[in-house]
């Protein structure tokens, strides 16, 4: 007889699915995991996008529903993204925060308006997004079209390297 997995088998395993954009980072690490419910040997679970819009849901949905499936126990997986509670950055974890920083991706929340291009007016250009690499905030938006929708592009003057940042 196979014992049946619970909710917190479930979330480990979330825990362990990587976002296909950003593969440092988990599903668990950006707290796109709203709800699990675990009836006998059927999981449901409720993610949020990060990003209206977002290209990637299908194969998260794919990957959530295939790792969550090979969870012994487990017969039929339910994946769905709701739309009654929204993503806010604050929702990252602290490691999802530092895996994104060491992969060279701002957190979002880390500085100025995104959309802000080049130095404020009369700005000797400290306070922008906080560099990942070297910490330093002497940033500037090179663009606010990244390589995915939800990822803008920036330069930081202190150690001269261009870096992304999650758009909040």
């Amino acid at each position: 007889m196979t014992v049946a997995a619970t909710a917190a088998d479930v979330r480990t395993v979330l825990d362990a699915v990587p976002d296909p954009e950003m593969p440092p980072v988990t599903v668990g690490d950006l707290g796109m995991v709203v709800d699990v419910r675990v009836d006998g040997d059927e999981v449901a679970v409720d993610l949020v996008s990060t990003y209206s819009g977002c290209p990637a849901t299908a194969v998260i949905r794919e990957e959530v529903s295939r790792a969550v499936g090979a969870l012994p126990g487990v017969r039929a997986v339910d994946v769905r993204f709701v739309r009654d509670v929204v993503w806010e950055p604050g929702r990252i974890t602290p490691r999802g925060r530092e895996r994104l920083a060491a992969f060279g991706i701002a957190p979002p929340g880390s500085g100025q308006v995104l959309l802000q291009i080049g130095p404020r007016p009369g700005s000797a250009g400290s306070g922008g997004v906080t560099c990942p690499l070297c910490g330093s905030r002497d940033t500037v938006a090179d663009s606010p079209f990244g390589p995915t929708p939800c990822r803008s592009t920036h330069f930081c003057r202190a150690c001269r390297n261009p870096f992304e940042a999650i758009k909040p």
